[in-house]
């Protein structure tokens, strides 16, 4: 199997590359490097350009007539940047994917895996969701979300498109085999923020601490990067039977079902690091929400697929990503450029 993994050189979007290559998988990755990385491509299939470049998309497939699947991971994803600049985020999020649509269907593409978010969520009294819980977003990058998943589920409907729309919760960790992980050197995350407090010596600020949760602080289902992963392998490897017969599309949460507190996640930072951070308490952010959890069985029962790394291991594996990070990207922070500041062969 071939697929075209847009957003490839990203944090998810190259973790699933390497899923996929594990599996016998090939991956071609389009991304436009403006946060994706050089580096994560240098190995693979790669073409460097905007997915609403229908020229480049038409040569992509004509070059590979054989990809049978898209898979898109391509997105501006900080909350309180997407308050900030709204038009941008409709912009890249949600027209430039009505575009990629246009040209995937244009070339025949017929499965689809949208990487959409628990961020469109309305949470419940007890912050736990599943697939049929309300959508109602907090921030326009949630809102370009449950947009694009619109747009999905309309031209499902109207064209030979079949779409799943996969939910992830919180993603933390890193490839375990260390290939890739967090590009970003000051990443916005909060676990991102832990580590750069950790490292630095600078103060952690827990954002937020009276949401009606139980110890006030915001509630995330943290599911590690490489088990979300192993969902798109199985989606791929189970397309067919998901959506089979009249069926053109579906919705599945990717979570562990754990709802852990901002604060139980530091607890958990310090252990794993064997020594508290500096912290300090701090008001939300703009476009924060108190948080969501999955309690839904979905993605077991549709992609025989459960996590299988702890909250631990994917503090760990961040903990020794950001040690090797500046080895691999090297110290600058320019999004695409290669230690040498060049970026690899485009095919």
């Amino acid at each position: 199997m071939k697929v075209l993994i847009a957003g490839g050189a990203g944090f998810i979007g190259s973790t699933i590359a390497s899923a996929c290559l594990d599996a016998g998988i090939t991956p071609v990755v389009l991304d436009n490097l403006s946060t994706g990385r050089a580096e994560f491509v240098e190995d693979r299939i790669f073409y460097r350009g905007d997915i609403a470049d229908r020229a480049l998309l038409d040569r992509i497939f004509a070059e590979h007539p054989d990809i049978e699947a898209a898979v898109h991971c391509a997105a501006l994803i900080v909350v309180p940047e997407s308050v900030e600049h709204p038009l941008r985020y409709y912009r890249e999020n949600v027209g430039k994917t009505v575009e990629f649509l246009d040209g995937l269907v244009a070339n025949g593409c017929e499965r689809f895996l949208f990487s959409s978010s628990a961020a469109i969520y309305q949470p419940g009294e007890d912050f736990a969701v599943d697939e049929t819980s309300p959508v109602a977003a907090t921030s326009p990058y949630g809102e370009s979300k449950a947009m694009v998943e619109r747009v999905l589920a309309d031209s499902a409907r109207a064209y030979p498109l079949r779409v799943i729309s996969l939910r992830y919760f919180n993603p933390v960790g890193a490839d375990p085999k260390m290939r890739t992980g967090l590009q970003l050197a000051r990443p916005s995350h909060v676990l991102g923020k832990m580590i750069e407090a950790a490292r630095t010596g600078a103060t952690f600020q827990l954002t937020g601490t009276d949401w009606p949760t139980r110890d006030g602080s915001g509630i995330r289902d943290y599911v590690h990067v490489w088990d979300l992963a192993q969902a798109h392998v199985e989606a791929l490897r189970r397309f067919d039977t998901v959506l089979d017969g009249d069926r053109r599309y579906e919705v599945i949460n990717l979570g562990t079902g754990d709802g852990t507190t901002v604060r139980e996640l530091l607890d958990a930072f310090h252990t794993v690091l064997g020594r508290p951070i500096s912290t300090v308490l701090s008001p939300r952010r703009p476009g924060d929400s108190a948080g969501t959890y999955t309690r839904s069985d979905r993605a077991r029962r549709l992609l025989g697929w459960e996590p299988t790394l702890s909250l631990a291991e994917g503090i760990q594996h961040s903990l020794q990503w950001a040690e090797l990070r500046d080895t691999v990207l090297g110290p600058a922070d320019s999004a695409g450029l290669t230690s040498a500041g060049r970026v690899p062969s485009q095919r």
